[in-house]
């Protein structure tokens, strides 16, 4: 597995603009803030979305985060942060939903 670790460069948008730099007003990239972290983390056991809400519920409530995408499906959870997370809090908080965290993936 690969850690995908990046800080983020995306500009904000101009203010009145419905469109990102790519020319999409549906790729994300007005949510992402310039500066964020984005972490890719492998949980195991999530099977459906209220097990998506339970480890994005708990992930959330970590100091600096500032969004989080769970994917059932892959056992992917993707989190943006303010900056780097200590992994042994989001083990902590993924531990606390019921799952368990397999690492960065």
């Amino acid at each position: 597995m690969t850690a995908e670790t990046k800080i983020e460069t995306a500009t904000a948008q101009t203010a009145g603009s419905c469109c990102s730099p790519t020319g999409s007003c549906h790729d994300g990239a007005a949510e992402t803030a310039t500066g964020a972290v984005t972490t890719v983390y492998a949980v195991t056991g999530m099977t459906c979305g209220h097990c998506e809400g339970a480890v994005s519920g708990e992930i959330s409530a970590l100091k600096g985060v500032t969004s989080v995408k769970a994917e059932a499906a892959t056992g992917r959870v993707t989190v943006v942060s303010e900056a780097p997370l200590d992994e042994s809090d989001v083990r902590a908080a993924v531990d606390e939903a019921g799952y368990e965290l397999a690492g960065q993936s």
